[in-house]
């Protein structure tokens, strides 16, 4: 026989109403905590992913004053350091010695160069001989002018004395005292003397052009080796070293009696009349930084006022070399450029000790400096802080904070300082960003937001 089902019915009794209203109070809580958490499971719902808070950054966009600047670490050095170096081979021997004060053209350094000096007194030799070739040429080509000049005045009163036998001739062949065949032949005599002395004066005048043209010849030889001799007398001065500028000794390369090779580095001379500061700044402030820009520099609890003078045309390691010029004297701190009638520096009003170049007092070379470089500066700007929002959406979008939600919303930024960029379209005042920890949200368009 087989068994059914109806040993394991069990009749259901109703509820009584007490539970009937237990139940319609539990459903009137979820349906008030489901109004409460609507925008956030919303969000959640049309996101499908969700971020803590604890992992991001979000700056409040405001409006008010902008400062751009550039912040960074100078150190001082000479506007004008020049190095010696060794314009020949040889023995060194110094004058000075490191720290030392000098003054202009003072003797810093002597080499000694035999090989120089030997080839000089060659030189000087040879300019001797050459010299004296040239006088000689001259006396002898005084010598053959005469015998030329000589042998042209014979063959002129050759000339005249047929001319005179000629004419003569004719009285004697008028009166009847002279043959005919007599005049004929002291017609050609004469004919004969005037051609010889045509030769001569020929044989004068290209004899005369040859020997201008040696010893010309012999005065240019003679004048290219007094050069050669002028330059090895120069490098022989430029043997000894002397003080391009008053100032102090630097840096010594070289030990004392050393032998050093052309071109050897000597020592360095510092210009303490003319300082700078010398500071790094990143590529990306660099293309705004310009010459004659307003600066500040402070160390020794002192500041002062500044202005670009050289900016590096050559990036290295992401960063452009700049150089700052003192303008004055020292003068009390500036405020902080976010405190009121604070900044300190004045764009486009140069100072009045702007041409001088000012040179503080107790400064030395190589030492560290605050320096600090306004830009730009504006009163009513609207803004928000930095950060990696920037490089992570190139400047195109931002996350804006609604109702626990991270809406992607397409921005427009300008001109950034070191720590605020300026906002042109897409966001308002008092609206929340996300500045950073937006990697996180692989370019969604709405990210849920936990906290």
């Amino acid at each position: 026989m087989i068994r059914d089902t109806s040993s394991q019915d069990t009749p259901i009794a109703r509820p009584k109403a007490k539970r009937r209203t237990g139940l319609v109070a539990i459903a009137a809580a979820v349906v008030a905590l489901g109004a409460w958490a609507l925008p956030q499971a919303r969000g959640l719902i049309g996101t499908g992913s969700s971020v803590s808070m604890e992992r991001l950054g979000v700056d409040e966009v405001s409006r008010g004053p902008f400062v751009r600047d550039i912040q960074a670490e100078g150190r001082v050095v000479a506007a004008f350091s020049p190095t010696l170096y060794a314009p020949a081979a040889g023995a060194v021997t110094l004058q000075v010695h490191a720290g030392d004060s000098v003054r202009k053209g003072q003797v810093l350094a002597t080499i000694a160069s035999p090989e120089l000096a030997a080839k000089l007194a060659q030189e000087q030799a040879a300019a001797d001989t050459l010299r004296t070739d040239t006088l000689r040429a001259q006396v002898e080509a005084g010598e053959q002018r005469g015998a030329l000049q000589g042998a042209r005045e014979n063959a002129a009163i050759d000339v005249k004395a047929a001319e005179t036998d000629l004419a003569r001739q004719r009285k004697a062949f008028d009166a009847g005292a002279a043959a005919g065949m007599q005049v004929d032949h002291a017609r050609d005599a004469l004919e004969k003397a005037r051609i010889a002395l045509a030769h001569a004066e020929a044989n004068l005048h290209s004899k005369d052009e040859a020997l201008k043209f040696e010893v010309q010849s012999r005065q240019q030889a003679h004048a290219r080796q007094v050069l050669l001799v002028d330059d090895l007398r120069r490098q022989v001065g430029e043997l000894t070293l002397r003080s391009p500028v008053d100032g102090q000794v630097g840096q010594l390369f070289v030990a004392e009696r050393a032998s050093i090779a052309k071109d050897a580095q000597l020592l360095t001379v510092i210009d303490l009349s003319r300082l700078e500061v010398e500071m790094q700044v990143a590529e990306t402030f660099a293309r705004d930084l310009a010459v004659d820009m307003p600066g500040e520099i402070t160390g020794n609890g002192q500041s002062w006022k500044g202005r670009v003078s050289r900016i590096s045309p050559e990036v290295v390691q992401n960063q452009v070399a700049a150089r700052l010029r003192f303008d004055d004297g020292p003068q009390a701190p500036a405020a902080a450029p976010d405190a009121p009638g604070g900044g300190g520096l004045a764009p486009g009003r140069p100072s009045a000790a702007a041409a001088t170049g000012g040179v503080p007092a107790r400064l030395r070379q190589n030492q560290r400096l605050s320096v600090r470089v306004l830009l730009d500066q504006r009163p009513d700007v609207l803004s928000v802080r930095a950060g990696s929002f920037i490089d992570e959406s190139g400047g195109q979008y931002a996350y804006v904070v609604r109702d626990g939600v991270a809406v992607k919303t397409p921005v427009r930024l300008g001109a950034r300082s070191v720590d605020r960029v300026e906002v042109l379209s897409g966001l308002a005042a008092g609206d929340r960003v996300v500045v950073s920890g937006a990697e996180n949200f692989h370019a969604a368009a709405t990210v849920g937001l936990a906290h």
